[in-house]
């Protein structure tokens, strides 16, 4: 099977920052793109920021300039640096990977950690 971990969520003032990791671990081949979502009260789970293993990055609008996703792909380990943070940043944040078992696996599966706390306060 496999685990993905996140932490470093925490209670913060506006304005502030957080680094979150998420570590993947268990039977794993390799890993496609990792990927940061978030999810606030009464809302849908929203893309927050992806990143490839070569590095190709994708982010939300409402988070361009103030978040930076980054990875080590030799321990299967995701960060999203979050700079800047408002209130509106509070959520559940939830990493993912896309994730091939074994070198005979042909098609990822997609795995979900837990999720770490976000909350920015005014």
């Amino acid at each position: 099977q496999v685990q993905l971990v996140e932490s470093g969520g925490g209670l913060v003032q506006a304005g502030g920052s957080l680094r979150l990791s998420c570590a993947a671990s268990g039977s794993i081949f390799s890993i496609n793109v990792m990927g940061w979502y978030r999810q606030a009260p009464g809302k849908q789970r929203e893309l927050v920021a992806t990143i490839t293993s070569g590095g190709i990055t994708n982010y939300a609008d409402s988070v361009k300039g103030r978040f930076t996703i980054s990875r080590d792909n030799a321990k299967n380990t995701a960060y999203l640096q979050m700079n800047s943070l408002k209130p509106e940043d509070t959520a559940l944040y939830f990493c993912n990977a896309d994730v091939r078992r074994t070198i005979m696996t042909h098609i990822p599966s997609t795995y979900w950690g837990q999720g770490t706390q976000v909350t920015v306060s005014s």
